[in-house]
This record gives C-alpha cells, structure tokens and sequence, in this order.
C-alpha cells in the first residue's frame, strides 16, 4: 500500500475510535433516550404544571419499535431522494446525448 493509503486509513479508524473514548458512558437509563424525551423531562423541570395540549394517537409498545419504525422511516426518505436524484441524471444524461 502507498504511504498516502496508510494515512488515509489511520484517520479513518481515528475517527471511529476518538470518540468512542472520549465521550462519557450515558446512565443506564439514559441509553435509548432521544431529542424528544430529554425535552420533556426539560419541560417538566421548567414548568412542573405543564399539560400537553393533546396525546399521541399511537404509542409503540417499546423504544426498540420506535426506533424500528424510524429506521423504516429514513430508508423510505433515503430511497425516494436516491431514486429522485438518479431519474434526474439520467434525463440530464439523456437530454445531452440527444443534443449532441
């Protein structure tokens, strides 16, 4: 392997160990917590009175389906923008050969 090969993959693994080792252990409980319930908890010591205007229709059993349905979620996004911006191309592609 080429010397710029090693260094290129030495800050690859830097930058999946580094933070690894810096940032704390959360709490255990703390684990599968989201942006979502550190804001109520925040909420809740803010304002211990707060009311939620209305409650959620649904309710996933657990955090893991969640976080499951999340997943299903993103790769729907994923793969529509990836099939959008592929379509795209190739009709720029397509509009360029015929011009040409």
């Amino acid at each position: 392997m080429k010397r710029k090969d090693i260094i290129m993959l030495l800050i690859v693994v830097a930058l999946a160990v580094v933070p690894l080792v810096i940032v704390k252990t959360p709490a255990e409980g703390d684990i599968f917590l989201g942006a979502d319930d550190k804001a109520s908890a925040l909420i809740g010591t803010i304002s211990p009175g707060y009311q939620p205007w209305f409650e959620p229709i649904w309710t996933p059993p657990s955090g893991e389906i969640a976080s499951l349905l999340f997943a299903v979620q993103a790769g729907l996004g994923c793969g529509f923008l990836g099939y959008y911006v592929g379509l795209s191309v190739g009709r720029k592609r397509t509009v360029r050969s015929a011009d040409a």
